[in-house]
């Protein structure tokens, strides 16, 4: 405590109270292709709808990846998403301008107010409309002639129409009726409805609306838009023509603000909130005619199959430091990327598991090694095993032996997918129900889901050549469905580390005191502090002994290992030794018949 130089009463305040945390051990994360959302972003997503309400839906070119995503969030919930595109990628953008590649930020009023927020070929279904005065919103017709029935009118003031516009006709004795405009030939106007009102219009008086003036409250204020982002083609909703969003009253000026004080300068508004569209930066010019733009150019760029290692593994590096992102799963998704099999699989264990040494990685060989017709009959044992023998051998990686063929709700068809997805589902899973120490195989905890059939179901002489090389068969028992039958990591020595179990439980132990350690920095490596550490050590083993996680345990840290030389280089020793407790992998039953003289305590333990 402070010396005292003068009389009086000095208060101190001492924190003993410091504990071992509890740390995050089921957060997954992905790197690959997906038709829509943020570019080179972490992302993350808590489910299959907020994985398809960020990234869009799956197609033929990114099936493999985003069904590994889905099935991991089908067992958890935290899934870290990094989407991945070419250079060819492109926003996007209005009808008529020139298509612009994907960048954080624009500048050039040459591709319109408005681009798709992301790029992707779905953006082409986009179309945005803006209202920027009370006369676009609603501006008097006059001259129209149409029979009953008809849905092609004859409109003398057709030059003040709009396709997308609103004609509304009637009167309080015909009725009112809403025609949506379809196409303006001179003075010959279509509509996707016919005349239905009580008597046929002749040189009649109309009124022409915005097309969406339905979805606001009134005509714009001076000084501001409506704006509405519209799916045309309906490949977002799966209806043509749905209003995704509509934004009321936007600034057009810079610096406006609500009585409330918060911005409602469009640029601030849409670039903030819509999910769809952000701005260009082009200024928004007042019309007394609505515009309405469809967009075109948007391009997806490199499928799943053919986009570069290069490429995913910039995604994957968002990843690569423990200090920026918690994550203990690290999924593959679709093995062989162009000619390279085992490239990614390499990147992400070589370059992300093996340097944080705080996750492990999943992986699966390559479809080609597994799935019927590209792969011989009989041939896919000696696939499987060429494919892992490629990977670096390390105790911080899984590899399944396979895909399973599932089904594809949003396209309505069957696909086949890889595992990689499932085995981190199932490690999270049971995370969850039990403990990270837990092995995630066999009847009680390794049941996979959504699972059609299999690709390759190994057999028991099978199973024997993979799971030595530590590959996990996945396996389907009639009965008993399909399961994870093997929990091995990818280590080239025969230890404890070999077991996904002991790996996790490591990584949790190594994760959690390392993190209750960061409070002796800078104290006095004295007794007193050696005391502390180790009383904060040791009850949060025996804690993790009590949930059969380890058999055993010891704590040392004096003066055995914290030397006058430890010391003077200002360090502190802590040795950690763990008896890991092992998971059954072989059950040996044995069942002796005796005679009925035979008294059982003389032969017990003969066998």
């Amino acid at each position: 405590m402070a010396f005292q130089v003068s009389p009086g009463i000095n208060v101190s305040e001492f924190d003993l109270t410091t504990v071992v945390p509890a740390v995050a051990t089921t957060e997954a994360a992905i790197a690959g292709v997906f038709n829509w959302g943020p570019v080179m972003q972490r992302v993350l997503v808590t489910s299959e709808s907020d994985l398809v309400a960020r990234f869009g839906k799956p197609s033929s070119n990114n099936a493999e990846t985003f069904f590994t995503a889905a099935d991991f969030l089908s067992y958890s919930n935290k899934l870290y998403t990094v989407r991945v595109v070419s250079s060819d990628a492109n926003n996007a953008v209005g009808t008529g301008n020139t298509a612009a590649q994907y960048i954080d930020t624009v500048s050039s009023s040459s591709i319109g107010q408005f681009i798709a927020k992301w790029p992707g070929a779905i953006g082409n279904s986009l179309k945005f409309s803006t209202c920027t005065t009370s006369n676009a919103y609603s501006f008097a017709i006059s001259g129209i002639t149409m029979s009953i029935g008809a849905n092609t009118a004859t409109v003398t003031d057709a030059a003040n129409l709009a396709v997308g516009d609103i004609l509304r006709v009637g009167s309080n004795t015909t009725g009112f009726q809403d025609l949506n405009i379809t196409a303006i030939d001179s003075t010959t106007v279509s509509f996707t409805q016919k005349l239905s009102l009580k008597a046929a219009l002749s040189s009649a008086a109309g009124t022409r609306k915005w097309g969406y003036y339905k979805n606001v409250n009134a005509a714009p204020t001076s000084g501001m838009f409506h704006l509405a982002v519209i799916d045309e083609d309906g490949l977002i909703s799966g209806v043509a023509g749905s209003i995704l969003e509509v934004y009321e009253n936007l600034a057009i000026a810079s610096g406006t603000r609500s009585s409330q004080g918060a911005s409602i300068y469009y640029r601030d508004v849409v670039d903030s909130q819509s999910r769809w569209i952000r701005s260009t930066g082009a200024v928004v010019s007042t019309s007394n005619t609505a515009s309405y733009i469809s967009m075109i150019g948007g391009t997806d760029g490199s499928t799943e199959a053919n986009i570069t290692l290069a490429d995913l593994a910039e995604g994957y590096d968002l990843f690569a430091s423990a200090e920026d992102v918690d994550i203990s799963l690290i999924l593959q998704g679709k093995a062989g990327h162009g000619s390279n099999d085992t490239g990614l699989a390499n990147y992400i264990i070589d370059n992300i598991a093996e340097v944080r040494r705080d996750c492990v990685a999943y992986v699966s060989p390559s479809y080609a090694d597994v799935v019927p017709g590209t792969v011989s009959v009989g041939g896919e044992v000696d696939a499987i095993l060429a494919f892992r023998n490629s990977l670096t051998s390390s105790t911080y990686a899984v590899m399944d032996s396979g895909y399973k063929y599932r089904y594809d709700k949003y396209n309505d068809v069957y696909r086949y997918t890889p595992l990689n997805g499932d085995m981190a589902g199932l490690a999270a899973r049971t995370d969850n129900d039990r403990d990270p120490w837990w092995s995630p195989a066999g009847y009680n905890r390794g049941i996979i889901k959504n699972v059609v059939k299999l690709a390759f179901n190994p057999n028991k002489a099978q199973r024997d050549i993979l799971y030595p090389a530590g590959v996990n068969p996945v396996i389907t028992q009639p009965g008993q469905g399909t399961l994870l039958f093997g929990d091995r990591t990818l280590s080239s020595l025969d230890s404890a580390f070999d077991r996904i179990n002991v790996r996790r439980l490591f990584i949790v132990l190594e994760k959690a005191i390392a993190r209750a350690a960061r409070s002796t920095l800078f104290e006095f490596n004295d007794a007193f502090t050696r005391a502390q550490f180790k009383n904060l050590v040791e009850p949060f083993l025996r804690d993790v002994q009590g949930r059969r996680g380890i058999y055993d345990f010891r704590v040392v840290c004096d003066e055995t290992n914290n030397t006058g030389e430890v010391i003077d280089r200002n360090e502190f020793v802590g040795d950690i030794y763990i008896k890991p407790a092992r998971s059954i992998n072989f059950i040996q039953l044995n069942f002796v018949a005796v005679r009925t003289g035979v008294e059982f305590e003389e032969i017990v333990g003969q066998f």
